[in-house]
């Protein structure tokens, strides 16, 4: 039997159960890990609550895509694992199908790396997804360069703060936004070349400054909703608008209609789109791996909760206080 969370009904982090189900064995292509840390993700909240990208097939549903641990069971034509060997999971699957809240789950191989030496469980579970994201989304698709500028929103998040270690080892210049001054002094810690304080600047006039005017290649925006407005102001000619989240919750307009149609590159981009495809993933992997044994990349771990502490690690993160990745350990 595996401890495996569950919700029955769509709701607050109240409806999560600590649930005995039964683990099963790995089919063809499927690995059985033994789970040690869970990193925790927005897309859960927004699973549970019935507002993520897609719905709950069935109930009770599961949650959980980035995990941790150690190699249980080998599945029939999976090569390239052996039991005992520590991996970490990415997300890569749809929490209808697979889900990593629990002490062991089973997983498609190909969504599993394996966990480099040296990198704990904690470490291995707070990684991928933001490392993933950050690199797939600046580096594959946008191919950022050395010079280049890049304003991110969001930045104290787990995804915001690997987004700024990666732009330094690239030799590009990030500009961090945060709507307070709480988290300025931690942004610039981190590596944030700028810290913009949204409700005291103008992100448009303090960019436009740092930039001689030019404006930033990139802008990696967490938030949607009105304010792409302005960060489209503050895209350099040629640059592009990735929007990779949408926190506001509010409808997202297309800018370049009101600001009478510049040369504005702007699109969606998902974690998918790297981890689904394996030369990409492979090349990800690669870099990050790279980045972890040289130091230039450190994952933000900012609290760990218990398995049976589930609910009030869902509370945590829906405050929004965290700098860095929320982390759920599991005792064996």
């Amino acid at each position: 039997m595996a401890r495996t969370v569950r919700f029955h009904e769509h709701g607050g982090p109240e409806v999560l159960r600590l649930e005995d189900v039964e683990a099963g064995d790995p089919g063809p292509g499927e690995l059985l890990i033994r789970v040690d840390a869970i990193g925790l993700n927005r897309a859960e909240v927004l699973f549970r609550g019935g507002h993520y990208i897609e719905q709950v097939k069935e109930f009770p549903a599961r949650l959980g895509s980035e995990a941790a641990g150690v190699v249980e069971a080998v599945g029939a034509g999976v090569t390239g694992f052996a039991v005992g060997q520590p991996v970490s999971v990415v997300p890569a699957f749809s929490m209808n199908d697979y889900a990593v809240y629990a002490d062991r789950a089973i997983v498609p191989a190909a969504a599993v790396v394996r966990r480099p030496e040296g990198l704990g469980a904690v470490e291995g579970a707070a990684v991928w997804m933001p490392y993933l994201t950050a690199y797939g989304a600046l580096v594959e698709v946008g191919g950022m360069r050395p010079g280049d500028t890049v304003v991110l929103t969001a930045a104290s998040s787990s995804v915001g703060l690997a987004a700024i270690q990666i732009a330094r080892r690239v030799g590009a210049v990030p500009i961090a936004t945060t709507r307070t001054t709480a988290k300025r002094d931690a942004l610039l810690e981190a590596g944030a070349a700028e810290v913009i304080v949204t409700e005291e600047e103008s992100v448009v006039e303090r960019v436009l400054g740092l930039t001689g005017g030019r404006g930033a290649e990139f802008v990696f925006d967490a938030v949607a909703g009105r304010g792409v407005v302005d960060l489209a102001k503050t895209v350099a000619p040629g640059g592009t608008l990735f929007l990779y989240g949408a926190l506001s919750g509010e409808p997202t307009p297309y800018p370049g209609f009101e600001l009478g149609m510049p040369a504005l590159n702007m699109r969606t981009f998902t974690l998918f789109e790297t981890t689904t495809d394996p030369q990409r993933l492979r090349r990800a992997e690669a870099f990050v791996a790279s980045g972890l044994e040289t130091g230039a990349f450190r994952p933000v771990v900012d609290r760990t909760f218990g398995l049976d502490e589930i609910v009030e690690a869902h509370r945590y993160m829906e405050a929004g206080a965290q700098v860095g990745k929320i982390v759920v350990t599991v005792d064996h």
